[in-house]
């Protein structure tokens, strides 16, 4: 082939060899064909020829023959390009067969460990796609062993939760018989010239209901040792039957002056009985409630169906303690203490850490309950709970009446206003969704007594700052401890708690430190520091 151009550039004549094609001549204007076209044109093949030529090499080295250059080229410039349609399976295609391979058999006889497999694969001489099927059947059996040990643990620490330590029971008992023999342990609580003070509505009134001696001791103690005006605190505790001889001696022979000490007994409220609570009657009488909550939580369940965080979850929503006296005694507050007009209850798992006493200068705009909401907060697993969380809005009765994304609140530290409260009749509503969920066998809610706090207290609720109650501490090993540092109140809500083998070593010294380990009965019933 010639190519022949004028002087003028305004002819150019490409011929072939002779005889095979007459001239062929092209015609153009100058400025059509001018240097600087030729000259781009130069460049551009200066580039892209070398471009061609490496990549050509590379494709023949990785022995890519059976395709034509069109096609082997296309698969180097990727998808974009249309005829990458047309060419081999994509990479993850190769993944395919493992991902949908299961052999049952295999599962049975799998090496242990990697080590072990490797020598299994020398031996036998496995390539490697016998290889990754040995290997994903060795991880789903470690995978299953390992769902099953977190099932087991979920279940042994539901029972370790829900026992008594053998250290908290030795206490009692050694408070019991001090109490007999003692008289100082039996001396009135508080002195008969300071009992005016438990009835004056401009004390700071506080109320913590438990059968544990040892958690009231460290909730009374934190909170006077807290305080900037102890000399103002009356703190009433509210115990059963059985643990009041121990809790009196315990404050009597432990006093925390100038603060206020109670202790009375659940048997002592005279009106407390089971015509004047039906809530309590229909539980005692029911079998089926009983049993639910103190026969075998096992029983009827496959454990292997659920995942341990949703075992733990049904676990603890059967605890005994949800049919308790002592854990529905906050909703009769304004009936136990008649003369006061505000009161913080606190619950026996909490740490007081700051002063609680700008709390009764707080206003509440006229609402019974100051309460932390526990829908929004820089915790998302703690502060994240919604009415969907507690409620079965399956259930007609509860998806008609409820909003599933209304925020929730915390129980365990509460500001309440019990002039507002006896207004609002909020015992009232309380008692009727409860008869509601146990003529319904318990299919409204499982968990507790916050489900028909939630309803009762509706529309009464005050949100305080949340620094005032931090929680989560029973079940989230992750808390920030900076915050747990800035709380007033700390919260071990959950099966963790802290006078348990359970708790979480790194949050175990915020409860701790309150324990009195110089008294002589701590001493002798082996209750240790474990800081």
């Amino acid at each position: 082939m010639q190519v022949h151009i004028s002087p003028s550039m305004r002819r150019i004549t490409i011929s072939t060899s002779p005889g095979f094609l007459e001239p062929l001549k092209m015609k153009g204007a100058a400025r059509y064909l001018s240097y600087r076209c030729i000259f781009w044109t130069v460049l551009f093949l200066a580039f892209f020829l070398p471009f061609l030529f490496i990549t050509s090499a590379l494709i023949t080295l990785e022995g890519v023959h059976n395709c034509t250059s069109l096609d082997c080229f296309g698969r180097k410039l990727g998808p974009k390009l249309s005829w990458k349609r047309h060419a081999s399976p994509k990479v993850e295609d190769k993944y395919s067969a493992l991902l949908e391979y299961k052999n049952e058999k295999e599962l049975t006889d799998v090496p242990d460990t990697i080590e072990a497999l490797l020598t299994e694969a020398r031996n036998r001489q496995y390539d490697m796609a016998t290889l990754l099927r040995r290997m994903k059947s060795m991880v789903e059996v470690n995978e299953e062993k390992v769902r099953a040990a977190r099932l087991q643990e979920a279940l042994y620490r539901h029972y370790a939760s829900s026992g008594v330590p053998k250290g908290l029971h030795c206490l009692a008992l050694k408070l019991t018989g001090e109490y007999s023999s003692n008289a100082r342990a039996r001396q009135d609580l508080p002195s008969p010239d300071l009992a005016p003070r438990l009835t004056d509505p401009a004390y700071h009134h506080m109320v913590l209901a438990t059968d544990n001696v040892l958690a009231a001791a460290v909730v009374v103690t934190s909170t006077i040792r807290n305080s900037a005006q102890p000399e103002k605190i009356v703190f009433h505790v509210i115990t059963d039957k059985k643990t009041h001889a121990a809790m009196h001696a315990w404050f009597a022979l432990n006093p925390l002056a100038p603060a206020i000490v109670e202790v009375k007994g659940v048997h002592q409220f005279e009106w407390l009985t089971r015509d004047n609570v039906p809530v309590l009657e229909a539980m005692e009488s029911s079998q089926d409630i009983k049993y639910y909550y103190h026969g075998d939580h096992t029983a009827g369940a496959n454990i292997s169906q659920y995942s341990p965080t949703i075992l733990a979850s049904y676990l603890q929503a059967r605890s005994p303690k949800y049919i308790s006296i002592m854990n529905h005694l906050r909703i009769y507050l304004p009936d136990l203490f008649p003369e006061l007009e505000k009161v913080v209850f606190l619950d026996d798992d909490v740490v007081v850490q700051k002063d609680l006493s700008p709390l009764w200068d707080m206003d509440l705009h006229g609402k019974v309950n100051g309460a932390v909401e526990t829908c929004r907060g820089d915790d998302t697993w703690v502060m994240s709970k919604t009415f969907k969380n507690y409620f079965n809005f399956s259930h007609p009765v509860i998806s008609s009446t409820f909003d599933p994304e209304k925020c929730a609140w915390a129980y365990g530290m509460n500001l309440f206003d019990l002039k507002a409260w006896r207004k609002a009749d909020i015992t009232r509503v309380y008692h009727y969704w409860q008869k509601q969920n146990l003529q319904l066998n318990l299919t409204l809610w499982r968990l507790g007594t916050l489900p028909p706090a939630l309803i009762a207290f509706d529309g009464n609720v005050h949100p305080i700052p949340d620094n005032w109650h931090l929680l989560g501490l029973g079940y989230n090993a992750k808390t920030n401890l900076e915050a747990v540092g800035k709380a007033a109140v700390i919260h071990f809500n959950g099966q963790a708690k802290p006078w348990l083998d359970i708790a979480f070593p790194h949050l175990r010294p915020f409860w701790s430190k309150y324990v009195n380990y110089s008294n002589e009965f701590i001493r002798q019933c082996n209750i240790l520091d474990r800081a």
